[in-house]
């Protein structure tokens, strides 16, 4: 009989079995978030590794939607080639079927007793403080388990198989033939399009497998549709990233499209070799229903697994394949202002949107010095023509920070929203700090533009060759700073950067701007040129002195160092 309290646990026991995964999947990846990142970004020189990186971080992580959001990052930022992805993604597909195993597992007997004691020890491990990471992992672990057995024993206490309602759907939509399996695809992906999470539709799909409701046909079908649902995650993800990316995501669907075509066409004959590895007869009256669930997870690594054997020989063809599909822009350039590595939104946890974060500020970094190198090839441009192109290159790259430190702060803002650590929270707030000053250095650089501009459109005089050593001399030091600001923005864990340089620089910097003051002062008295051309130039001076101090900060937030030059 079912009532309301049976349809609350289910719900209750499906949410329970999605909070814990999260749960363990962010305890695993606060644990190990930097190292598994650093394989996908290492371990995919060609497509054998890629595909080992690609599996191991998706059974580690337990999330192939991080997998493939991270994959399609690296690609947007030129990290990963497109078929360096594919592989990559080939092999998450292959460790997301280490899920449905541990389903197996936990679903197999009553596990509450374990599951009891895992939360007793996990809440030790919290709130001793000794490792608190490894405490969400354990009561994850928990969570999800006692979601599945919570499920198991309400389906059982419902006993669909009686309900005539139920039964007559499921018998009157299972002999159809392939028009059944059709359906039942369809189904399975458009739930787990909706729920975005094929784990939870794969619980469901076990349980009523397992409960006699559903037929072992129907079921792989349901399995089988969740593949393809589970895709919609990453091509949503790459709608707003770069061509390269949305073809790593068109790859994803494809892949999994094709393995659901061959294998329809070999339906019947498929499942009951599976059946037959697993020693499950499914058309015997007394077989053991419960067996069903390890058929189930049986096919669904069989599947991948033959589908990647199929198609990991054919990589180049599939990246021309999506090429042709996704055609390159017009001019066949990419926006300068877009990001490369946030795009696909938050990932699973937040300590891996931190990583994907500090190398956005680092991309945004660069474009600063980029755009100072062009405010100095502006200075010495004469044509008209070429100074008004140069000019609106500068001034577009001026729009470009204002959107980036938008983008990047409301990104990190949202982070923070997620649980942190103490340290992750402290990385965050140096972080925003960061992008301000960044923000702030990509401005001086326009104001920069700008005085040069109007010096131009001043007719009756220029600088003289002094003024212009002088300029190029205080603007080579700038660009010195910048350069090795970049350094400590993109230094890794373990790198030694010698910050007393940067200071060095900086002081230096402020000494050439006061001495090169007083000597204007002396010149514009001896009428060596006229007080305009002498506005212009100390302009110019004390804009890259503010540049120089809006350099420090940036290294200061970075270190930690609450101090700003003024």
């Amino acid at each position: 009989m079912i009532d309301a309290l049976h349809i609350l646990t289910l719900i209750g026991s499906v949410a329970m079995l999605m909070y814990g995964m999260k749960v363990m999947s962010e305890g695993v990846q606060k644990m190990a978030g930097a190292k598994l990142r650093n394989v996908l970004g290492t371990m995919t020189t060609n497509r054998f590794t890629g595909l080992l990186s690609g599996s191991f971080i998706t059974a580690a992580i337990q999330s192939s939607t991080a997998t493939t959001v991270m994959t399609v990052s690296f690609v947007s930022a030129g990290l990963l080639s497109l078929a360096q992805a594919i592989s990559v993604i080939m092999g998450a597909n292959i460790g997301t079927t280490f899920t449905a195993w541990i389903m197996v597992l936990g679903g197999s007997f009553d596990m509450r007793i374990v599951v009891y004691t895992a939360i007793f020890i996990s809440i030790v491990l919290i709130y001793s403080k000794k490792n608190i990471n490894l405490g969400e992992f354990v009561m994850g672990l928990a969570l999800m388990l006692l979601g599945l057995t919570t499920l198991k024993i309400n389906a059982a206490e419902m006993q669909l198989d009686t309900v005539p309602a139920v039964s007559e759907f499921f018998q009157s939509t299972s002999q159809w033939g392939y028009g059944s399996y059709i359906l039942y695809l369809l189904v399975g992906g458009l739930l787990t399009c909706c729920v975005q999470s094929s784990a939870a539709i794969m619980a469901i799909t076990m349980t009523l497998c397992s409960t006699g409701v559903l037929d072992i046909h129907m079921g792989i079908a349901l399995v089988m549709g969740e593949n393809i649902g589970t895709t919609i995650t990453s091509n949503v993800v790459a709608l707003s990233a770069s061509t390269q990316a949305r073809r790593a995501a068109m790859a994803h669907l494809i892949f999994n499209l094709f393995g659901v075509f061959w294998i329809l066409c070999i339906f019947p004959y498929f499942v009951d070799f599976i059946c037959s590895l697993c020693g499950v007869d499914p058309y015997s009256p007394t077989m053991e229903r419960t067996m069903l669930t390890v058929v189930l997870a049986a096919f669904h690594t069989c599947f991948n697994v033959a589908n990647v054997l199929i198609l990991i020989w054919f990589v180049k063809p599939m990246e021309r394949a999506v090429s042709w599909i996704i055609k390159e822009k017009e001019g066949g350039e990419e926006e300068e202002g877009r990001l490369h590595f946030i795009t696909g939104g938050l990932l699973s946890t937040s300590e891996l949107s931190i990583l994907e974060a500090k190398k956005e500020i680092n991309v945004f970094a660069q474009r600063c010095q980029k755009m100072f190198g062009l405010v100095r090839e502006l200075l010495h441009t004469e044509n008209a023509e070429d100074f008004s192109k140069l000019f609106s290159r500068v001034e577009k790259y001026e729009s470009i920070t204002d959107k980036m430190e938008i983008e990047i702060a409301n990104y990190l803002n949202k982070v923070s929203e997620g649980r942190l650590s103490a340290e992750s929270k402290g990385a965050i707030q140096r972080m925003l700090r960061e992008v301000d000053e960044l923000e702030s250095i990509g401005d001086s650089c326009f104001h920069l533009a700008r005085t040069i501009n109007r010096r131009r459109n001043y007719a009756n005089e220029d600088f003289t060759e002094s003024q212009y050593a002088h300029i190029h001399n205080m603007m080579s030091l700038v660009d010195h700073a910048l350069e090795q600001m970049n350094k400590v923005v993109a230094r890794t864990e373990n790198a030694y950067i010698d910050y007393n340089l940067n200071y060095n620089i900086e002081n230096e910097i402020n000494n050439y701007r006061t001495q090169l003051k007083n000597q204007n002062l002396v010149d514009i008295n001896n009428k060596v040129y006229d007080y305009q051309i002498g506005v212009f130039y100390i302009d110019l001076i004390s804009e890259c002195e503010k540049l120089g101090d809006y350099v420090i900060n940036v290294v200061q937030a970075t270190r930690g160092r609450r101090e700003v030059v003024a």
